[in-house]
């Protein structure tokens, strides 16, 4: 499945406003690094954007289901989201 612009966009705001960095909206797309690359994605703040995504989208994560491959870029992250939304 194609991850959409839309997605990419949600997924972008909830990583913004989950790790206190809407300031820095405008800079992130879906090639936009995160684990390892951005400074405020700690494990705190990866269990807070896990509770984050499943509040929005209405699915739940199972913790075996959160990797690494899945936190790379706020792309793959969106593609994670959209292989699992109802």
């Amino acid at each position: 499945m194609d991850t959409t612009t839309s997605t990419v966009d949600e997924v972008k705001a909830l990583v913004a406003e989950t790790l206190g960095i809407v300031d820095r909206l405008g800079s992130l797309d879906a090639s936009t690094g995160l684990l390892g690359e951005m400074p405020e994605l700690d494990s705190m703040a990866v269990a807070e954007l896990v509770t984050a995504i499943e509040d929005k989208f209405g699915f739940e994560i199972d913790a075996a289901d959160v990797t690494t491959d899945m936190f790379e870029t706020i792309g793959t992250l969106a593609a994670f989201v959209d292989a699992n939304r109802p």
